[in-house]
């Protein structure tokens, strides 16, 4: 538009132009005089210009007449030629359209008019067209060879190379389809897919010289952005920096800094960094590298590298170390985490405990309650305070770590092992890691926790004896096992038997249940070294000229046996075992006719049903 309103008023211009020349002239009149051969002409100025102008006018409409005749053969011969040119190039653009639709049959018709209308060698458009048809039809042989063709010429060099890296992932050869990737990087680094595919191959084999010049000239073509090359940079300077770690430890640092200036949070190059200048003996620099990246984020690896850097250094060292990482980072709890873990090595377990806590108030994960129960099994080696703890680690948030494409390692690497990307691993919580339940924070679930944490000991001090609100749960099966027991002997009257099982609520008694299975065994036991007792007892002995009154009550533990050695000890205590008991337990026991368990069944769990809390319980014995 611009140019046409511009054209537009240099024609006005040239208009006004010679209008104002033949005013000029119409103002000034005058003759021209033409002698030619004798003859005399004589015309008027403003005449004779008018047909100077008109014969310049004629001269110019013949001469273009006449090379239009001269010309028309060739101006024929192009018209027909382009507009054959045109339709070739219509039946390619819909060739083209057909086969990335699926429309074999278009595509192949197509592909068949362009070779009639165009020259192979003028238009490389047609092996594109060519190999997409062949693609389709699943002739994969044939389009290898077109792309191979199209390789070597220059102006489809690179698409041809990209057909051929394509074919070669599609069946697998990835040596040949990384030689194709490096083969189109190295002519042109500006294609983003032989770029990265040659970079991430040469990253696998350990080229990281190769992979930083690759980059570098990436950098230089603006194929990525400063920020995406930088991150790239120092990754790679990273690695080269890692693999240098054992043989050149001054190159590895100047590698890890110069990764660091490129990205001052890159904790894997800082870890790194201070290794190699603790292989060279400089603990400064090496802490001063571990404090530098603390201070924009801590890191539980590097906070591990710090506290043990000097391997001379006693526990209560690692906790001064330990104390100074925290203050640089207040109040965040990987590093209180740090301390906790050098307290708990210094065995200062109240200081261990109470930073562990205050960690898993602020970011509840399972590394807190885990290192609470390391805390309580080295102070006080309680298996249920340990078991409490390991199960809320079991429901807390699963702590961070190294992640790439599904795949955990608890150390960086520069690529993924799986599928060969570049900086893949990703500090954060593993895929398909199982949360704990949802609660309203960090704090509650470690109020929570506290509430329910069990005693030293695993009962507290009024559950340590059962009382009679308890003993009913189990006071049904072991009354009717007693009665089993103690078959055709006397029943005591209706008067003196004890009161009956008392039915209670089961979720009243839930409570007490933990105290009564921890009773169980004490009561066995004690339940045996009666049954001695009694053995002994039975034997003939002196009688006193006194009367005993018994009350041969039968409860839910206790046979008749041991209500009667518990009046006899009301007389007089039992004597001291003699030394041959061990030898005629076994015959005092079948004259008896005492079950080998104390007149009581196998499975009877052995819990006294007596109301009696006067009398004094049978003396313990112990054979070995």
């Amino acid at each position: 538009m611009i140019r046409l309103l511009i054209g537009l008023l240099f024609f006005l211009i040239a208009v006004l132009a010679f209008a104002l020349g033949f005013a000029w002239l119409a103002d000034r009149p005058g003759e021209l005089t033409l002698t030619w051969q004798g003859q005399l002409f004589q015309t008027p100025l403003t005449t004779a210009l008018a047909l100077l102008i008109a014969l310049i006018f004629v001269v110019m409409v013949v001469w273009w007449l006449i090379s239009a005749l001269w010309t028309s053969p060739n101006s024929v011969r192009r018209y027909f030629r382009a507009r054959k040119r045109d339709r070739g190039y219509q039946a390619i653009s819909t060739g083209l359209i057909a086969a990335g639709s699926g429309n074999l049959v278009m595509a192949r018709k197509m592909s068949t008019r362009a070779h009639a209308l165009l020259s192979v060698d003028q238009e490389p458009l047609i092996h594109v067209l060519d190999a997409q048809v062949a693609l389709i039809e699943g002739n994969h042989d044939k389009a290898r060879q077109l792309f191979e063709t199209m390789a070597d010429d220059p102006e489809t060099q690179e698409l041809g190379l990209r057909g051929l890296y394509l074919e070669a992932k599609r069946v697998g050869a990835d040596e040949a389809a990384q030689q194709y990737a490096e083969r189109a990087a190295d002519k042109a680094p500006y294609l983003a897919w032989a770029a990265k595919a040659t970079l991430e191959s040469r990253t696998r084999q350990g080229r990281w010289d190769d992979a930083i010049r690759l980059l570098d000239q990436q950098r230089s073509a603006k194929v990525t952005d400063k920020q995406e090359s930088a991150r790239l940079k120092a990754v790679l300077l990273t690695a080269r920096a890692e693999s240098k770690l054992d043989t050149d430890q001054k190159g590895a640092a100047a590698d890890a800094l110069q990764a660091l200036k490129l990205r001052d949070d890159f904790h894997p190059a800082a870890i790194i960094a201070a290794k190699a200048y603790l292989a060279q003996g400089n603990l400064r620099k090496s802490a001063g590298v571990i404090e530098m990246v603390w201070k924009k984020e801590p890191h539980p690896q590097t906070g591990a590298l710090y506290v043990r850097a000097r391997g001379g250094d006693t526990a209560v060292d690692r906790l001064k170390r330990a104390e100074k990482l925290e203050g640089m980072k207040p109040n965040n709890p990987i590093s209180l985490m740090v301390v906790a873990r050098a307290a708990l090595d210094a065995r200062e377990f109240e200081k261990a405990r109470t930073k562990a806590e205050a960690a898993a108030r602020m970011q509840s994960r399972e590394s807190a309650f885990l290192l609470l129960a390391d805390i309580e099994e080295a102070e006080t080696g309680d298996q249920g305070r340990i078991r409490h703890w390991m199960a809320q680690a079991l429901r807390a948030e699963r702590d961070p770590t190294w992640v790439a494409d599904g795949l955990v390692s608890e150390y960086w690497r520069p690529y993924s092992p799986a599928t060969g990307k570049l900086d893949a691993f990703e500090w954060k919580v593993p895929y398909g890691a199982i949360e704990g339940p949802v609660e309203e924070g960090s704090a509650s679930r470690l109020d929570e926790a506290l509430k329910s944490l069990p005693p030293v000991g695993g009962v507290k001090p009024d559950e340590e004896k059962p009382t009679d609100d308890t003993a009913p749960i189990f006071e049904d099966a072991a009354e009717t096992k007693a009665e089993a027991s103690a078959g055709d002997e006397p029943q005591a009257p209706t008067g003196d038997r004890p009161a009956g099982p008392t039915v209670i609520d089961a979720a009243a008694a839930a409570p007490a249940a933990v105290a009564e299975a921890a009773h169980i065994a004490d009561t066995e036991e004690t339940d045996r070294d009666a049954k001695a007792v009694e053995d002994d007892e039975e034997k003939p002995q002196p009688a006193e000229p006194q009367e005993t009154e018994t009350s041969p009550v039968v409860s839910g533990t206790e046979d008749a046996s041991d209500t009667t050695q518990t009046a006899e000890d009301d007389i007089a205590p039992p004597r001291p075992a003699e030394s041959g008991a061990d030898e005629t337990d076994d015959d005092t026991d079948e004259k008896s006719g005492l079950s080998p368990f104390g007149g009581r069944t196998p499975d009877d769990p052995g819990i006294s049903d007596s109301d009696d809390d006067d009398a004094p319980p049978p003396k313990k014995r112990r054979f070995f």
